[in-house]
């Protein structure tokens, strides 16, 4: 069990705990640091703050993850210690979340014509407050005992290659990197090697930012965090990860501190985001 997870998900966006759990799970697997990384939100980061006060042995990273294009598919820029308060990162979050809601309503149509039929309000009254997400479309289906599992609805309906899946609005990897940066954060390429060739991409966003890229991830080879761990010495990222655990199917994620993150990943983030920091102040 690793002391560090740096990629953990809440319901602010698709996970399926509440901040303060996410922040009471990491306490009880003794974890030294965790970071909150919601989809295109940052709504899950004060109610976090809250709720760390009650384990003063548990550091929190306020971060996000931003949804981006690429021509292989879909690649995701994460950002730490972000000024969850900006202006324009609010502003540009918010965006990306009401193309979510329309996003989701596109799907439930296309459910429909599936022979699938689910109510969009009961989509909505599951979301809650968060913002609408594919989990919560999955829920509506198991609700209906159209799927046995959550899992089944990603892979055989609304998963990227499935008949009711619906593209929505996106950043390029270099406009997520550099939002980040001027949200006083730091850039790094999560799971590389979900979306193409990662070198090119590394290489690329490195002009834009870039500090680190996510090489131990959850089910991820030895041989692809070595291969990873290369890159990041080629072009001077620092070596991060995390679980990106949703706690959607526990039986089959990775756990909260279970991605093997050493504690010097994080270490070197906290020393380069002090420095930027102090600069800026």
């Amino acid at each position: 069990m690793s002391k560090v997870d740096l990629h953990v998900h809440t319901n602010a966006s698709d996970g399926r705990y509440s901040p303060a759990e996410i922040i009471g799970k990491a306490a009880k697997a003794q974890l030294a640091v965790i970071a909150i990384t919601d989809h295109d939100t940052v709504a899950g980061i004060a109610p976090a703050i809250e709720a760390v006060k009650a384990f003063p042995k548990l550091t929190l990273i306020p971060g996000v993850e931003i949804n981006t294009d690429v021509p292989a598919g879909e690649a995701h820029v994460l950002g730490y210690f972000i000024d969850h308060t900006h202006p324009e990162l609010l502003s540009v979050l918010s965006d990306m979340r009401d193309s979510r809601q329309d996003r989701g309503e596109k799907m439930v149509a296309k459910l429909s014509e599936l022979g699938m039929p689910i109510s969009w309000e009961r989509v909505k009254e599951i979301a809650g407050t968060d913002a609408i997400g594919r989990p919560h479309i999955a829920q509506a289906l198991l609700e209906k005992g159209y799927i046995s599992a959550l899992r089944e609805a990603f892979d055989r309906y609304i998963g990227r290659s499935g008949p009711a899946y619906v593209e929505r609005t996106k950043m390029t990897q270099s406009d997520a990197a550099k939002l980040i940066v001027r949200a006083s954060g730091l850039p790094v390429l999560a799971h590389p090697l979900t979306a193409g060739e990662p070198e090119p991409m590394i290489k690329e966003l490195k002009k834009d930012g870039l500090v680190g890229i996510e090489v131990y991830y959850g089910g991820y080879s030895s041989a692809d965090v070595s291969r990873l761990l290369s890159l990041a010495k080629k072009y001077d990222m620092i070596p991060t990860g995390g679980s990106d655990f949703h706690g959607l199917d526990e039986r089959t994620e990775t756990g909260i501190g279970e991605s093997g993150v050493p504690i010097e990943s994080v270490q070197k983030l906290i020393s380069l985001a002090n420095k930027r920091h102090a600069k800026q102040a």
